[in-house]
């Protein structure tokens, strides 16, 4: 009836197979893997990071032009994971989200209404045949007023989760494992030790060591909440204090 195991179930978004799954949502999640790069979270004490391998595919390209992380509000940051382009569209009605809800209920939108709000997006492509699946798992990231540093991920299906620390993309369970090992009494991470934990999880991960300029950083702190990409120069003094530590 068709090429591969779908067996003409893939061929539609709306309809279940007889086992019951949803085959076009299956292949989103495979694309967000066949982009090539692996993003890693990790939530602190009183910070969150986030990294993911920055590739310029071409050298005649601007780098500073290539980026998956992407401010929402000034407190409110998004790392995609998977197609860029669909990232784009979905940050950009994240924006107008959360400047909506600024204006209605005069405060910055809460990091949790956020993941909700994209999680519930995502649902909403997987019921109606007009739309296909973003290819896009987007971690959300910022300081809660009440509950402090959080991190949650929304992948294509409609899911979000708050998370410890977690991973999305290429090698995501090798990165997942390591990091359950490294969470695994609940340490309270200093702001430091967020950051070269999430850079050193992506290192041992992918077996190989970063120059500054080829993984992207993104964090918030609680003392301060506007999220920040850090610099190469930043990213240079964690690589340094990584290798020093190791």
């Amino acid at each position: 009836m068709s090429r591969g195991s779908g067996g003409g179930y893939d061929r539609h978004i709306t309809i279940f197979s007889p086992e019951g799954r949803l085959f076009q949502v299956e292949y989103a999640f495979k694309a967000v893997k066949a982009a090539g790069v692996t993003s890693i979270g990790v939530r602190g004490k009183d910070s969150v990071c986030v990294v993911t391998q920055k590739k310029v595919p071409d050298k005649l390209l601007d780098p500073t032009s290539v980026t998956h992380l992407f401010p929402v509000t000034k407190f409110l940051g998004l790392l995609a994971t998977g197609t860029t382009a669909d990232a784009r569209t979905l940050v950009q009605q994240a924006r107008n989200e959360a400047a909506e809800f600024r204006f209605k209920y005069g405060y910055e939108m809460p990091v949790d209404v956020l993941a909700r709000w994209i999680a519930d997006k995502s649902q909403v492509y997987t019921q109606h045949a007009y739309m296909r699946p973003l290819g896009v798992v987007a971690m959300v990231l910022g300081i809660d007023d009440e509950n402090g540093p959080r991190l949650f991920k929304c992948d294509p299906a409609g899911h979000f989760f708050g998370h410890k620390a977690t991973s999305a993309g290429l090698k995501e369970q090798e990165a997942i494992n390591f990091l359950e090992k490294k969470m695994k009494n609940d340490p309270e991470f200093s702001y430091e030790e967020t950051v070269q934990t999430a850079v050193s999880a992506l290192q041992s991960v992918l077996q190989e060591d970063f120059k500054a300029n080829e993984i992207e950083v993104g964090v918030v702190r609680k003392d301060k909440p506007a999220f920040h990409v850090l610099s190469t120069e930043e990213i240079d003094d964690h690589l340094t204090a990584i290798s020093e530590r190791d």
